[in-house]
């Protein structure tokens, strides 16, 4: 099987490349050629995604069975990869968001079928967009599109609200002993998803006709409060867990651009029903426990301190947070 990642390299989809080869899928990367993440056994075609005519000219002698683009955010991006792989690939996957799904939920409980509704969040917006515009591609002209929409997933990456991403912040802040800012009481359910996990479901998709015009997503079942996972989090440094609860509300008030991943995601509950993604691939399971995947990222973080990276803003935004909520 012949499989092209637009992408390919990041966050989660180094986990799903790796798995392809293992597999013996015939993977291909298009990307500039210039990260230094090359995966063993993956070839590449080298071109500027935003470069239309480039793109074009390596394209041209490829047919592919399956197309993933990792890294398209917005209508205009679609469109283009409509346009390109028309009749040159046999089926498309367009990874969206859960962040899409209504906010906040009516119920906890999300399925495929929970209404796509954000209004925090343009991000989410756009990539509901994206969607829409792939549905009627492929009830107009039979564009092979098959919807991923990953929830919160994790690998070399600090998986929380504030200082924590591709920061080191917060888990600087634990380590030195000071206290870190958690939004809300703490007491609402969250779903993490290790990528390694989300690759097994993940690549079962590919190369799946029933996918075609259909929507999965694909996590954990297992369910946590904010405030096991930073506990986890504290546990897996060996340090005492000092949080210091802020209102999702008072946190945006603070710096608007929270308003999107706290208001838009992070603050309601959600747990969710994995059913459809099992009913085609029924060997997926996660099996990768937060408090032991947290280990593995943190690891990774600690092996190179050039990773590290401390935010001077995100430090000054939970002290003084903090010393309000305190006072």
């Amino acid at each position: 099987m012949k499989v092209l990642f637009i992408g390919g390299t990041g966050n989660i989809s180094t986990a799903c490349s790796c798995l392809a080869v293992e597999t013996g899928i015939e993977l291909w990367h298009l990307n500039r050629g210039k990260t230094g993440n090359q995966i063993q056994g993956v070839k590449t075609l080298v071109a500027d995604i935003n470069d239309r005519a480039a793109l074009e000219d390596v394209l041209a002698d490829h047919v592919w069975d399956c197309v993933v683009d990792w890294i398209a955010f917005t209508p205009e991006q679609v469109q283009r990869d409509i346009e390109l792989f028309s009749g040159k690939t046999e089926q498309f996957i367009f990874i969206s968001s859960a962040s899409c799904y209504q906010s906040p939920p009516d119920s906890p409980v999300i399925t495929e079928n929970t209404p796509l509704n954000n209004p925090y969040w343009q991000y989410s917006r756009d990539k509901i967009a994206c969607e829409e515009l792939l549905l009627k591609a492929h009830k107009d002209i039979g564009f092979p599109v098959t919807i991923v929409r990953p929830s919160h997933t994790y690998s070399n990456v600090i998986p929380i609200a504030i200082g924590g991403w591709e920061e080191y912040t917060a888990i600087d802040r634990m380590k030195r002993g000071l206290p870190v800012v958690v939004h809300g009481d703490g007491s609402s359910l969250w779903v993490l998803t290790h990528s390694e996990d989300f690759a097994q479901g993940f690549n079962g998709l590919i190369g799946r006709q029933e996918s075609i015009g259909e929507a999965y997503h694909i996590t954990s079942d297992e369910v946590l409060t904010w405030n096991q996972i930073y506990q986890q989090i504290a546990d897996a440094l060996g340090v005492e867990a000092k949080l210091v609860h802020v209102t999702s509300d008072r946190i945006c008030r603070y710096d608007p651009e929270y308003i999107g991943p706290l208001l838009g995601d992070k603050t309601a509950s959600v747990i969710f029903d994995n059913s459809k993604i099992r009913q085609l691939v029924p060997d997926f399971q996660c099996t990768t426990p937060f408090a032991e995947g947290i280990k593995t990222t943190l690891e990774w973080f600690e092996a190179d301190p050039t990773r590290q990276t401390v935010s001077d803003a995100a430090n000054k935004m939970m002290d003084e947070l903090i010393a309000s909520e305190l006072a």
